[in-house]
């Protein structure tokens, strides 16, 4: 299944298929029934700590992908929201969209994410 990703704040499109909300905290501003969200894995995002170190630099991206990879395997709730997502992509039927609230599009967390499901 293609993985696509999409800030909250952008219309939902029927060509989204299910959308999985993947941020700790629900985005500010937006009512539940406007974010059309299907699924919300919270436990997916980075953790405060590292989010807030992250603060979205690009100079700090490798880093911090590492240091999120190592996240989603050695934290159990965090291991099991990457599992969730797994297996949504294997086995839902139509496009899976990844939904972020950040503003930074290329340096996010949904960047990585979606890179470990497309390589799964």
């Amino acid at each position: 299944m293609p993985i696509a990703m999409k800030r909250i704040y952008q219309a939902a499109e029927k060509s989204d298929g299910y959308r999985v909300l993947i941020d700790r905290v629900w985005p500010r501003g937006l009512s539940k029934e406007k974010a059309l969200i299907d699924e919300w894995v919270k436990e997916a995002g980075p953790s405060k700590e590292l989010r807030q170190w992250f603060g979205h630099d690009p100079e700090k991206f490798q880093a911090f992908k590492e240091d999120y990879k190592k996240e989603l395997q050695e934290n159990e709730k965090q291991h099991e929201a990457l599992e969730r997502l797994k297996t949504l992509a294997e086995i839902h039927e139509k496009n899976i969209t990844l939904i972020f609230a950040a503003k930074e599009e290329s340096y996010n967390h949904a960047r990585v994410l979606k890179e470990i499901l497309d390589h799964q």
